[in-house]
């Protein structure tokens, strides 16, 4: 039976309430554990018992970090650094140009420069050079330093690594790995073929710290002095909700123990990017994939590539501010040169009206906004979705999933059965080099690889409420409350909560495509709603004009902070006639 009756919402979904049997294990878990029930209903729908409540709402990074042994090469990838730093020797990181790359590459730049030593930091160029490791760049590195070590890329990079000749090469990364392993000291990539994948979920930045994790145990026999990793904590919740990876297990502790570091503005990187991007508050996750985390991806999307990781490990104010501004300014273009190419992308998909998968390519578009143009294109569409930029017959692409379908795995069989030049990535992102003549082939066999993933996916399209909520309970500190169970993010959504009958006070726009609502209930303050890019779809036009209507609203709730007071306002992600 569809929730508070809506069968079809103003975009077009079916609102889907909690199972009775979950809305009775929340009920005992509210009262076995003393929790409101808005919180226990976040716990039972992840499985937790009572007696686990505590330790889940308070996690703790000792009780849930892995052992770095665990993983493959561990043990000679932590030594062999820790030679390097001791030594003296010329050091370089190889990084990726995203926020992962980012972030796993200051990590390392950070706890060299406790050890009293200067690495070289090298990102690729996007566009003339791609993604990951390259025969000239690690040929030329290699001639004036003895240990490379390549951060979230390298798995892959066979006939690149090859070229380093008497350099040590390290891989620390989670991307998908092959049958076999390019030529390198140690793989440390929990998604080598060969681990068992219990921490495949962890990014590449928390694949780093676990080394440094192992490398302090290093130092720590040698009597050297270890570098404070739990103050490095903020890079890596960066990078692990900046790459969607899964807020479970040990990502979890990540992040929420990342966000009370950061909360102390001690990273004049992050101090500076938080104050361009106007964040006004404790920072949450949204905050870091939402505002941080496109600002940092923008030089490596339309700009320098290295600028993002320059900024996060940069110790110096001035100079701080000075890389964030240059972000910010990159980051405007990037949307600017986004939203032409996002146009072009989903007219495409309109009119081919795949159900499969997705996807759109074109001639000359940039390179550095595929990926991003992809997520959209993935959540206007709720399915896996491909957009290539086409030049001089060749097209580099970008590829993002919905949850259930293992994308990275399905193009690197694409790539192995040469329908690519090349491709690969993990499950919920990829990207990919194809011929333009083999563009459409190369697309209707992926989709064909993708059903039988998209056929297990059933009811995506319904919207999933966790529970009603009046306007009264919608307090900071009920939110406090909620906050206690994220964070939240892939794999671990927020509670979506319906406001039910709500008289619509005010509807207005912002911006180009978004929509403010200021709404109530008999009885209730009134409460404020934002609907990011409602315009662009039918959510906005059926609101625009609903001032004194009745409607059911349903969203996730967020606190913000101007001129020093709080307020809880709801993040709108659908409304019915009530």
């Amino acid at each position: 039976m569809a929730f508070l009756g809506i069968e079809q919402s103003l975009s077009g979904r079916r609102w889907i309430g909690p199972e009775a049997d979950l809305e009775r294990r929340a009920e005992g878990l509210a009262q076995k554990a003393s929790l409101p029930l808005a919180v226990a209903r976040v716990l039972a729908e992840r499985g937790v018992e009572a007696e686990a409540a505590e330790g889940y709402l308070t996690p703790k990074l000792r009780d849930l970090l892995p052992d770095p042994l665990s993983l493959r090469d561990m043990g000679a990838a932590a030594e062999r650094i820790v030679e390097a730093a001791v030594s003296g020797e010329k050091i370089a990181i190889f990084a990726d140009y995203d926020v992962d790359g980012g972030s796993s590459a200051a990590l390392l730049l950070d706890w060299l420069r406790v050890q009293g030593r200067d690495a070289t930091l090298y990102v690729p160029d996007r566009i003339d050079e791609g993604y990951g490791p390259n025969a000239p760049a690690i040929s030329t590195l290699a001639k004036t330093h003895d240990l490379i070590v390549c951060v979230d890329c390298g798995t892959l990079s066979h006939d690149a690594l090859a070229a380093a000749g008497d350099a040590d090469v390290i891989v620390l990364d989670h991307h998908l790995g092959g049958e076999t392993l390019p030529p390198a000291l140690a793989v440390v990539n929990p998604n080598r073929a060969d681990e068992d994948g219990s921490l495949g979920h962890l990014c590449a930045a928390g694949v780093v710290f676990l080394t440094l994790v192992q490398a302090g145990r290093v130092l720590r026999k040698i009597g050297r002095p270890e570098p404070d990793l739990m103050a490095m904590l903020d890079l890596v919740a960066l990078a692990t909700v900046a790459d969607v990876a899964p807020l479970v297990g040990v990502n979890r502790a990540f992040v929420r123990s990342g966000l009370s570091v950061m909360a102390r503005r001690q990273r004049p990187g992050l101090v500076a990017l938080s104050d361009v991007a106007r964040l006004d508050g404790p920072p949450n996750a949204f905050h870091l994939g939402f505002l941080l985390g496109p600002r940092i991806n923008a030089g490596g999307r339309v700009g320098r590539a290295d600028l993002g990781a320059l900024c996060l490990s940069c110790h110096d104010a001035t100079a701080a501010t000075r890389l964030a501004a240059e972000l910010d300014d990159l980051n405007r273009d990037r949307r600017a040169i986004e939203a032409a190419v996002r146009q072009e992308a989903l007219a495409q998909v309109e009119a081919r009206g795949d159900t499969a998968l997705s996807w759109a390519a074109g001639a000359g578009w940039h390179p550095g906004v595929v990926g991003i143009v992809a997520a959209r294109v993935k959540e206007a569409t709720d399915l896996p979705s491909v957009v290539i930029g086409v030049a001089g017959g060749i097209g580099k692409g970008s590829a993002r999933s919905v949850s259930g379908v293992d994308l990275g795995r399905a193009i690197q069989r694409l790539a192995q059965e040469g329908m690519l030049l090349k491709g690969g990535g993990h499950e919920m992102a990829a990207g990919l080099t194809v011929e333009e003549a083999r563009i459409e082939p190369a697309m209707a066999r992926l989709a064909e690889l993708l059903a039988r993933d998209l056929s297990n996916r059933s009811g995506t399209r319904d919207l999933r409420i966790s529970g009603l909520l009046e306007g009264a309970g919608a307090t900071p500190q009920m939110f406090r409350r909620l906050e206690d169970a994220g964070p939240f993010g892939q794999a671990a959504p927020a509670p979506r909560f319906a406001f039910a009958d709500q008289l619509i006070d005010s509807a207005s726009t912002m911006g180009d495509s978004h929509l403010r609502l200021n709404f109530r209930s008999p009885g209730s303050p009134p409460v404020e709603a934002v609907a990011w890019g409602a315009m662009n779809g039918p959510l906005g036009p059926g609101l625009i004009g609903a001032k004194g209507r009745r409607f059911h609203l349903a969203g996730k709730l967020e606190l913000s902070t101007w001129g020093g007071r709080e307020r809880l306002r709801l993040r709108l992600d659908d409304a019915a006639p009530a």
